[in-house]
């Protein structure tokens, strides 16, 4: 049976990149086979290692001006690309070289609150500030544009009364960690 192979791309501490590294482990038809990070000091790496996982660091310049990346995705025989907390905007080249098969999470439900800068607590300080009832996670395709790709789910939760950004982040995050591995392993099955 044909494996799928999942490069994870993250920026930060790297809880969703092992969340979904974990759901695949062991899995028929699909593993995670790369950690990509552009910050030398992302907890990501420390995660990869944990897990066994093949991880590389790149920089600004290697990822917008350069081919090194597609040369590890490549390298690695990536079929599907996941973004677990990766800020940097995805340039046309991987665009192009993976049509529908780049994937993120957004921690709200799109197309409110995204965009540049729409990122963690901001997203959850923003809904606060704006009393609405409701917020969520929403997956979506990769496009040039922030936040702008088609939507693939969305799961709401309640916005409590009383309700802080960390609280609220908690929730977003429970649906994260639920929802996520689940989606792309659909998105798996359809390649």
């Amino acid at each position: 049976m044909n494996i799928n192979k999942l490069a994870i791309f993250a920026s930060g501490s790297g809880t969703n990149a092992e969340n979904i590294s974990r759901f695949f482990t062991h899995h028929p038809t699909a593993e995670v086979s790369l950690i990509l990070t552009n910050r030398k000091d992302a907890g990501v790496i420390l995660r990869a290692e944990k897990l066994g996982i093949p991880y590389k660091v790149f920089t600004r310049e290697e990822f917008y001006d350069t081919e090194k990346v597609m040369s590890y995705l490549s390298e690695y025989k990536i079929d599907l690309i996941i973004l677990a907390g990766f800020l940097w905007l995805i340039p046309k080249n991987l665009i192009e070289a993976y049509p529908g098969r780049i994937v993120n999470i957004h921690p709200a439900l799109l197309p409110r609150y995204g965009g540049k800068g729409m990122y963690g607590m901001r997203v959850h300080e923003t809904v606060i500030a704006n009393k609405d009832a409701e917020s969520g996670i929403t997956i979506h395709y990769v496009n040039e544009v922030y936040d702008a790709g088609n939507i693939i789910f969305q799961k709401k939760c309640k916005v409590s009364p009383g309700e802080t950004p960390e609280s609220l982040a908690a929730k977003v995050h429970t649906l994260e960690y639920k929802y996520y591995p689940r989606i792309i392993e659909k998105l798996v099955r359809r390649n």
